[in-house]
């Protein structure tokens, strides 16, 4: 006798949220996802509607939700339905340097994507705590990982000191706590680190690579070559200099520091 009675899929599409959703880049990752069947959730500080469209220009269904800096807690109940988290907002000052601009550019690009990091990483521990190490077939979700833009000014110059100090310090955050979230340190989480060269874009109408592009690059280090690290840049020199620096932070960081808690 056949089994006709229909089973749960296996490999649901994965929920993907991404923030700077509006930007070039935000927009080109989401249709790149939507291309991989994911289901999108856009998010922005814009209340403009979000309208993408695929390739035959047909509409990609996404979520819009807009949220603030500063208000990333608010954002709990959101992010248990997310299996992948791109960190993707950004903000570039320019030459400016006074307090305002220190504030923004350190907010921004550095504090909120810190607790956003923390923040579903504690969702997810929860999570996971709820459904048990094993959990029935047809429940089986992907591996939850964090994705973090934080650009080629993480090592080299941009020709915007604020960008490149507030980029360096959630780089240094990102290989500071990956000691304790990754998955291979017992923790709730896949992390991958982008490293992006300039691409044309609100912050950079002058960058040398094309946005689209770029994200389909991305998509390839990160799922079909399964990249922690994924450096999409012209400059031959960041793909010698950065895995040296992540490896070193990584070195520095265990030999000095100690898991304390959460």
């Amino acid at each position: 006798m056949t089994n006709t009675e229909p089973t749960a899929n296996p490999n649901p599409p994965p929920w993907v949220a991404v923030t700077g959703a509006g930007g070039s880049f935000g927009r080109a990752l989401l249709r790149r996802w939507h291309d991989r069947g994911a289901q999108l959730i856009a998010l922005t500080s814009s209340e403009a509607p979000l309208d993408l469209v695929d390739g035959e220009g047909h509409p990609i269904p996404l979520r819009q939700v807009r949220w603030r800096v500063g208000e990333e807690q608010e954002l709990a109940g959101l992010l248990a339905e997310v299996d992948v988290l791109v960190l993707n907002h950004g903000v570039n000052v320019h030459t400016a340097r006074d307090r305002t601009a220190v504030e923004r550019s350190l907010e921004v690009n550095a504090l909120s994507s810190w607790r956003l990091l923390e923040l579903f990483a504690t969702v997810v521990g929860e999570r996971r705590s709820a459904v048990g190490p094993r959990a029935p077939t047809g429940a089986a979700r992907p591996l939850p990982e964090v994705w973090l833009n934080t650009s080629e000014a993480e090592i080299q110059l941009a020709v915007s000191p604020l960008y490149e100090i507030s980029k360096r310090l959630v780089g240094q955050l990102l290989s500071l706590r990956a000691l304790d979230l990754t998955r291979a340190a017992g923790g709730p989480l896949r992390l991958r680190r982008l490293v992006l060269g300039p691409f044309r874009s609100s912050l950079n109408p002058i960058g040398l690579m094309n946005a689209d592009w770029v994200a389909g690059e991305v998509m390839r280090q990160a799922l079909d070559w399964n990249c922690g690290l994924v450096i999409v840049t012209p400059n031959p020199l960041t793909y010698l200099l950065m895995p040296l620096a992540t490896l070193s932070r990584w070195a520095y960081f265990r030999l000095t520091t100690r898991a304390s808690g959460p």
